[in-house]
């Protein structure tokens, strides 16, 4: 039986319950002793159908089975981890904080699609024996033992993934629950999975290239398809980070948004173009579209969770099919930078006109500059690295050293546009007067609200939002307000909010760098040991930073030294796949070059 998570006296806020720490525990050595046999098993030929179900499935595919069996993996599991990590994100925002891994449902789909992926990995890894090596690019393991250099990297992606489910009970332990997508830990849970389509397509091109070499080829529409709908993949992986602003909760300033979605955009499209050919950036969009609109339709209206709507990515698409017309495509790396800077700018353009009329809050000017400063440059990388996959996965790989410096500033201009990002301030001395009206019911109380903001100049003519937001009240979703301005510091509410139960209801305000909010209710939390906050009739109350009531559980009690250290463990794990996969595609790419050198040598002697 579920444990509701919106139940303060069952939901902890230190970590899982011990039960469920030593079931999980007990379940993944089973079935990683389980997996562990079967692959000991296939290799010492004492099983056989793992082996006729790779080959089932590459007379489908026209690929070998190293790589058609963690195909299949890796788009199953995918599947079913984002639905389960978008009802997760809205069981969170609908109804709080769990009780633990087993007491939320949308845990296991993300717990079975993570393992399959590491499944997927070490399939790749597994499945070639008596010293064949799978693809031009294969890794010695042992003396008779190869594995596909992409099979590794999936298998550590999806290692990294899993590493972060106890990582994050952990981490919950240490500093308490941080009910924000933007966890570290929840960022590998995140990040593992969205970087392992990435590596399906590598490892779909070493398949391709050892089936040529057998004198096999895979049916050009076949591969059209299969390689569009990967990078249509890569897309959903990079544009879950966005999923806060997808649900009209996002807990950091809003000039996030447009740098994501130029990040996500100018990596994946740039890179389909150039290495599937035309029409290749649509159809990436196409598949994301359709994927993340039944995946809402199911959260929302079949499920009756939060609802929540997601990027179009339409308009940059475009933009790169139009871009690929001129005599750029034939110089990929300035193809990548240009399309990366015309996603940040007109892209940008085009995308806020959809966000504006889909999303719970416009992109105002107050964003609009240091938006484009963080974008444009940010475009313009991810573009670079869109580039160099492509050119890698054609075996086309520009000198080393350009390659290291593109990757390097990519990641050292993403890192400093989220320093900025991140920086954000709470004014001194500054509260907000509230004079609120009952309009609810006794059972379900509800109010309307009317403010006056002090200073008087606290906000601009032109804020990112001034907004009351109320979630976690054990519904399916999340009420917010933009509220009406009527006069220089003084608001008005446009529609009613809920005030009771376990509502968390809260004024925000972000203008420029600031991101600050007050309480107008909190309900009493027994396991945080907190009272009540009520929401009088009348009522003066100073603003703080919006972390401190949007993630109310977290502990700051601990020393900063452990939060620094334990932040920097992280960070290095992410850094490790961002170089992981940065050393397979190099590695392939080489062999690509190498191979189709040798093959050009050789034809002519073969013609004559």
């Amino acid at each position: 039986m579920f444990i509701s998570a919106s139940d303060p006296a069952t939901a902890p806020v230190g970590g899982a319950e011990l039960g469920q720490v030593i079931g999980l525990s007990i379940a993944a050595t089973l079935v990683t002793g389980v997996l562990l046999v079967i692959a000991w098993a296939h290799r010492t030929h004492r099983i056989e159908w793992f082996d006729r179900l790779g080959s089932a499935l590459g007379r489908r595919t026209g690929e070998p089975g190293w790589s058609t069996i963690p195909t299949v993996f890796v788009a199953s599991s995918l599947i079913v981890a984002l639905l389960g990590f978008m009802w997760d994100v809205s069981l969170h925002a609908g109804r709080g904080r769990d009780a633990g891994p087993l007491a939320n449902p949308a845990h296991y789909l993300i717990l079975y699609g993570l393992f399959a992926l590491f499944i997927a990995g070490m399939s790749a890894v597994v499945y070639p024996r008596d010293g064949e090596k799978p693809g031009i690019a294969s890794v010695r393991i042992t003396r008779h033992w190869y594995a596909p250099v992409s099979g590794i990297f999936i298998a550590a992606c999806g290692l990294y993934a899993l590493i972060g489910f106890p990582l994050d009970d952990v981490w919950h332990r240490l500093f308490g629950q941080d009910v924000t997508l933007w966890g570290p830990t929840h960022l590998m849970l995140i990040g593992g999975a969205g970087l392992s389509t990435a590596g399906i397509i590598l490892l779909n091109r070493e398949a391709e290239i050892a089936m040529r070499l057998k004198g096999r080829e895979v049916p050009v529409w076949l591969r059209t398809v299969m390689v569009s709908t990967a990078f249509g993949s890569l897309l959903i992986g990079l544009s879950v980070f966005q999923a806060e602003f997808d649900f009209g909760i996002a807990q950091f300033r809003l000039v996030f948004a447009p740098m994501m979605i130029a990040a996500a955009a100018g990596l994946t499209l740039v890179a389909a173009r150039l290495y599937v050919g035309p029409g290749a950036a649509i159809a990436a969009v196409v598949f994301f579209l359709l994927m993340r609109g039944i995946i809402s339709f199911v959260v929302t209206d079949v499920m009756g969770q939060a609802h929540h709507v997601f990027p179009l990515y339409l308009g940059s698409a475009v933009l790169i099919e139009l871009l690929a017309l001129s005599r750029l495509k034939d110089k990929p790396l300035w193809f990548g930078a240009v399309g990366g800077l015309l996603i940040a700018s007109v892209g940008g353009v085009i995308e806020k006109l959809w966000n504006d009329e889909v999303f719970q809050f416009p992109w105002p000017r107050d964003i609009w500059a240091e938006g484009l400063a963080m974008s444009v440059p940010v475009g313009i990388a991810a573009g670079l690295c869109g580039a160099l996959f492509a050119l890698g996965l054609q075996g086309r790989p520009p000198a080393k050293n350009v390659g290291r410096v593109i990757v390097t500033a990519s990641v050292l201009v993403t890192a400093l546009a989220v320093a900025n990002g991140l920086h954000a301030t709470v004014p001194s001395n500054a509260s907000a007067d509230f004079a609120l009206t009952q309009v609810g019911t006794a059972a379900n109380p509800e109010v309307t609200a009317k403010l006056t903001v002090t200073p008087a100049d606290l906000v601009d003519d032109n804020p990112t939002w001034v907004q009351i937001t109320a979630w976690q009240g054990g519904g399916a979703g999340v009420v917010t307000d933009r509220l009406r301005r009527t006069g220089q510091n003084t608001w008005e509410s446009t529609k009613p909010v809920p005030v009771g139960g376990n509502w968390k209801t809260l004024l925000r305000v972000q203008d420029g760098r600031t991101l600050a909010a007050v309480p107008i209710f909190l309900p009493a939390d027994a396991p945080l040991d907190v009272g009540e906050v009520p929401a009088s009739a009348t009522f003066t109350r100073e603003f703080v930073p919006e972390i401190d009531i949007l993630q109310r559980e977290r502990n700051g009690d601990g020393p900063a030294w452990m939060w620094g250290v334990a932040n920097m463990v992280v960070l290095l794990c992410s850094l490790g796949i961002v170089l992981g996969i940065s050393v397979a595609v190099s590695r392939v790419a080489r062999k690509i070059e190498e191979y189709e050198a040798a093959e050009s040598e050789q034809t002519p002697t073969l013609t004559s």
